[in-house]
């Protein structure tokens, strides 16, 4: 019977590389071997009737509110041209800096893609907005695009992030089976506030990874093709006259994350607070009502979809669970050869890889109910976890060939630069974002420090 969840998790790998929708793939074909379960004496039929309790229990967790109220927030702020005042300032702003129109991109793609939390999204807005700017400036095509790619995917691990919402609501429940499982009936918590915590320190680390390593490539370059970055006489500008429109998203971002972590508010209240605040700096900047009604179109459509795939994800643990699936790989990683260190290793691979065909949704919703309480009951930290699969699936959405960030900016950007630069231009992000992943097995206190700091843990 066991065999039967594997086959269940290989059918559904192979049916999303077709190309069938994700939520629709996931119930589906979890349906289908329901019924070969239960025509084959194999899987109770009551199993199947817990799926309502499951969709009410969504329906009442507050937390997930917060998704369309985050998602309204980076829609705003793209839609009313928010995010490309931010850039022009920021580049501006840094004069004559080496490097000073790429780390302008990577600050704001780091705001962009924390109030978006969709990859896509930055990325063909990024690479919208920045990419022209970065070539006509002199910047190296695979360097421009390096730098739009692996920025755009920082909406993974810089909060306030869709991504840490969703794995913070889903590990806080592993956490608490893998407790309950051990026999500990007064369970110790996770929230989202602690993974907005946590990531905080690796994430800004990677961004001043980022930022010098656009710094030594911009000194290396020869003279005649160094890049200029925004540093022409006339596009310099000083402080003051540029505040307007630097300092309202910057602030805004700050106001939200923390009122999260001092915990004056929840990150729903806090998603409520962004939205709302988006949308006082978009009507500020000019949004019209064709461009609302736009925004409020894309946050449905993006809600949808993940509260779609959320249902179909919960019929999937069901008759994963119900054939045994968990005991399967629960027996799997007790037997491995290396303990935890080993189980880790795997999980890290397998989220590598998946990340190549899923989104960060899917695997967050697929991938860590099934492994999140094995590795808890063997005593890995929570939000440690959910940093490293974080970080992790930003380095698969970068990897050749199937990178989703690259084909992302594949669509947008111009005929002069050509795959083969984008290929090479993200590979230095990858090994940078490795070595966090390194630095994050050797120092695991860079993820969980801050959280025991500020919430006492």
């Amino acid at each position: 019977m066991e065999l039967m969840a594997l086959y269940l998790f290989i059918a559904v790998c192979i049916t999303l590389m077709l190309g069938y929708p994700v939520a629709f793939t996931l119930a589906g074909v979890s349906l289908l071997f329901a019924g070969i379960g239960i025509s084959l004496g194999v899987l109770t039929p009551g199993l199947i009737l817990a799926l309502p309790d499951r969709v009410f229990g969504v329906m009442n967790n507050a937390t997930l509110v917060a998704v369309p109220l985050f998602v309204l927030m980076g829609v705003l702020l793209e839609k009313s041209r928010v995010a490309e005042t931010l850039l022009s300032s920021m580049a501006r702003l840094m004069g004559r800096l080496p490097g000073g129109l790429g780390i302008s991109v990577v600050l704001v793609g780091m705001l962009m893609a924390a109030s978006t939390g969709i990859v896509g999204a930055t990325v063909v807005t990024m690479g919208l907005i920045s990419l022209p700017s970065m070539l006509k400036h002199r910047y190296d095509p695979s360097l421009a695009a390096g730098t739009i790619c692996a920025t755009g995917t920082l909406g993974q691990i810089i909060p306030p992030s869709i991504a840490l919402v969703l794995l913070g609501d889903v590990l806080s429940s592993a956490y608490h089976q893998a407790q309950i499982s051990q026999g500990i009936f007064n369970p110790r918590s996770i929230s989202v506030g602690d993974l907005f915590v946590g990531a905080l320190l690796p994430g800004l680390l990677l961004v001043a990874l980022y930022m010098l390593y656009i710094v030594l490539q911009t000194w290396r370059s020869p003279p005649e093709k160094q890049a200029t970055s925004a540093g022409d006489p006339d596009e310099t500008l000083p402080l003051a006259q540029l505040l307007p429109g630097l300092l309202p998203p910057v602030l805004l971002i700050v106001l939200v994350l923390g009122s999260i972590i001092s915990g004056a508010a929840t990150p729903t209240e806090a998603a409520g607070i962004g939205a709302l605040g988006a949308l006082l700096l978009a009507l500020k900047a000019g949004l019209s009502l064709p461009m609302l009604q736009a925004s409020l179109e894309t946050t449905l459509k993006v809600t949808a979809m993940v509260f779609m795939i959320l249902i179909g994800a919960a019929l999937f643990s069901l008759v994963f669970r119900g054939f045994g699936g968990e005991e399967l790989v629960h027996g799997l990683f007790t037997r491995l050869p290396g303990g935890q260190l080993a189980a880790i290793a795997i999980v890290m691979l397998l989220i590598f890889l998946l990340g190549f065909i899923l989104d960060f949704i899917e695997i967050t919703f697929v991938v860590v109910p099934i492994v999140g309480p094995i590795l808890m009951i063997m005593g890995v930290d929570p939000i440690w976890l959910g940093i490293m699969i974080a970080v992790n699936l930003q380095t698969s959405f970068l990897t050749p060939p199937f990178g989703f960030s690259l084909f992302y900016l594949r669509g947008v950007a111009p005929a002069s630069v050509t795959t083969g630069a984008i290929y090479k231009g993200v590979m230095p992000f990858i090994i940078i974002q490795l070595f966090m992943l390194v630095l994050l097995c050797i120092f695991p206190s860079l993820a969980t420090w801050l959280p025991d700091l500020v919430f006492n843990r």
